[in-house]
């Protein structure tokens, strides 16, 4: 089979849990069809413009297969970006790793202290400030209080009970997850399709199809543990490089990057695969 006849099957294997979302949250066909040609004319558009070609309506119908008309309606739609979701979600993870850090925020044993609401620094108002940026306090304390990230005993202190934040409660938060984690995997895919060597980016997985169920909550466990100090290791890192978390940080350009660490489990099917 060519390498493009692989495509249909890997793209099918893509889609399944994808639409199995849609599905659960309401999304018909014609909803995600839309989506498609809008993803088709924007990608396309990029494309060409990157190769510094002229990215006509005309050509975009050509190179995408939908109509022209179809291609000017959408080359003109409004788009949902979800610009407010992962705003949220990145200055709520901003302060819980800069509390988990960064003195004066943890102790001499290097956890994190429990805060005093407000006051100057090491305070919940001051840490919020130092790593989320003019932002309101409360707005952020409720987000994490949301999300079982943190508490307030009646002294008005509040304490970190977890070392990530982990959206719970909102669907807004947890879809944009979905957008921003597996659109990195793919992304990092398809570069990797085109470039090998020390061009390629990092992708690894450790896989086995024999495991019994008994087995599983202790590799959670496992997953949890060094799969969160590793991210802390570098995340740490990254802040130091980063200009907005480190502003004497010099350099030229302005680059996103990211490491993912993610754990998943199936059901082995007779097929010699994981069920879908």
């Amino acid at each position: 089979m060519s390498e493009l006849g692989n495509l249909p099957a890997a793209v099918r294997r893509l889609l399944e849990p994808l639409v199995g979302i849609l599905l659960t949250h309401g999304v018909p066909h014609a909803a995600f069809a839309e989506l498609a040609k809008q993803a088709y004319v924007d990608v396309a558009e990029k494309q060409g413009g990157a190769l510094g070609r002229k990215v006509s309506t005309s050509r975009l119908s050509v190179v995408t297969g939908l109509t022209r008309k179809d291609v000017a309606r959408l080359r003109t739609a409004d788009r949902d970006s979800g610009a407010g979701a992962a705003a949220r979600y990145h200055r709520a993870a901003r302060v819980v790793t800069g509390w988990i850090r960064e003195a004066p925020y943890v102790d001499a044993d290097g956890e994190p202290r429990a805060l005093p609401m407000e006051g100057d620094a090491p305070s919940f108002h001051a840490l919020v400030k130092d790593f989320a940026g003019d932002v309101p306090p409360r707005a952020v304390f409720d987000e994490l209080l949301r999300a079982g990230t943190v508490d307030r005993s009646a002294d008005d202190t509040v304490r970190l009970l977890q070392r990530a934040y982990l959206p719970r409660q909102s669907e807004a938060e947890k879809l944009e997850v979905l957008g921003t984690d597996v659109g990195g995997l793919i992304d990092t895919i398809a570069h990797n399709l085109d470039n090998e060597g020390d061009a390629a980016r990092f992708q690894r997985k450790v896989f086995y199809d024999n495991l019994p169920s008994e087995a599983l909550p202790e590799l959670q466990a496992l997953t949890a543990k060094h799969g969160q100090a590793l991210l802390e290791t570098l995340d740490k890192w990254m802040a130091k490089h980063d200009r907005d978390a480190t502003p004497t940080v010099t350099g030229t350009g302005r680059k996103c990057a990211g490491i993912g660490v993610f754990y998943f489990e199936d059901d082995f099917t007779d097929d010699g695969g994981e069920d879908a």
